[in-house]
C-alpha cells in the first residue's frame, strides 16, 4: 500500500516547489523511510494531498527517476528502487575531468565575458527574465589539442569572476570557492553538425559532428548555480554510463 511521505511546503521561499518536493522525496528514500520495492503515491494524489500544480509533482518525481531511486514501470507503478543504484551522479566540471584523469594538463582561453540579459539562460535557471546574468564564452584544451568550447551563464552572485580566474582554474572549482555547491542538475546530451565557430575553434573538418550537453545546476537549497550550453570535438570526447537491467 502507498505511504504518502511527510512534506513541508513553503510557498513564500524562493526555492522552486518542485525542487522542494523532490528533496524532501529523496530524504525519505535515502534515509529508508521508504523501503525499496514500496509503492510510491502517484501524482495525481500527490498533487491532490499537497494542493500542487499535477505538473510540479510530475517534474519532482522525474527527479528521483533519473537520480535512480524510483523506477516507473508501465501498468505496475512508481516503486521505490533497489537499493544498490541509490546513486547521485557527482557533479564535476570538463576540467575538474581533465585533470583526474592527469594525461594532460587542460588550459583555457577565455573567449567572451560580460554581463548580459538572456531568457533562455534564465528560465534554465528558473530566474525572471531581465535578470542580469554573467556571460562566459570560453576553448578548452587538453594539452594542445582544442576540445570544447563552453558557453555559460551564471546569477549574479557569481558576476565577480573574472576572465583571469576562469583562465586559471575549473569553473566548478571556483565556484565552490565562493560557496556554491551543485548537487542536482538537468542534463540533456546530443549530437549536430558544428557551427562555423565551433568549426573554427575546434578544429573541425568536412562532416565531424560536435558532441552537445546542456546543464542546468541547483545547489541544496534549490538556489541556481549555473547554466552551461557546451559542445565537444565527438572524435575526442565520450560519455559513458552504466545501464542495469529493470
Amino acid at each position: 500500500m502507498e505511504a504518502p511521505v511527510d512534506v513541508v511546503i513553503d510557498r513564500a521561499s524562493p526555492v522552486p516547489l518542485y525542487h522542494q518536493l523532490a528533496e524532501q522525496l529523496t530524504a525519505a528514500v535515502v534515509s529508508g523511510r521508504l523501503e525499496p520495492g514500496d509503492p510510491f503515491e502517484n501524482e495525481l494524489a500527490m498533487a491532490d494531498r499537497l494542493g500542487l500544480s499535477r505538473p510540479t509533482v510530475r517534474r519532482a518525481i522525474q527527479e528521483l527517476v533519473a537520480q535512480g531511486l524510483l523506477l516507473r514501470r508501465r501498468g505496475l507503478g512508481t516503486t521505490v528502487a533497489q537499493r544498490q543504484i541509490h546513486r547521485r551522479v557527482g557533479l564535476t566540471s570538463l576540467y575538474d575531468d581533465l585533470r583526474a584523469q592527469g594525461d594532460t594538463e587542460p588550459t583555457t582561453t577565455v573567449l567572451h565575458h560580460a554581463v548580459v540579459e538572456n531568457e533562455v539562460a534564465a528560465r534554465a535557471l528558473d530566474l525572471p527574465p531581465g535578470t542580469p546574468l554573467l556571460e562566459i564564452g570560453r576553448l578548452r584544451r587538453a594539452g594542445s589539442t582544442p576540445l570544447a568550447l563552453l558557453r555559460n551563464w551564471l546569477p549574479p552572485a557569481y558576476s565577480d569572476l573574472t576572465a583571469a580566474d576562469l583562465e586559471q582554474d575549473g569553473l566548478y572549482a571556483l565556484l565552490r570557492a565562493r560557496g556554491a555547491r551543485p548537487v542536482v542538475a538537468h542534463q540533456r546530451i546530443g549530437a549536430r553538425s558544428p557551427t562555423t565557430a565551433e568549426r573554427r575553434h575546434l578544429g573541425l573538418r568536412g562532416s565531424q559532428p560536435v558532441l552537445t550537453m546542456t546543464r542546468s545546476a541547483f545547489d541544496a537549497q534549490g538556489s541556481p548555480v549555473e547554466y552551461g550550453d557546451h559542445s565537444y570535438r565527438a572524435q575526442d570526447y565520450a560519455i559513458e554510463v552504466m545501464l542495469d537491467e529493470r
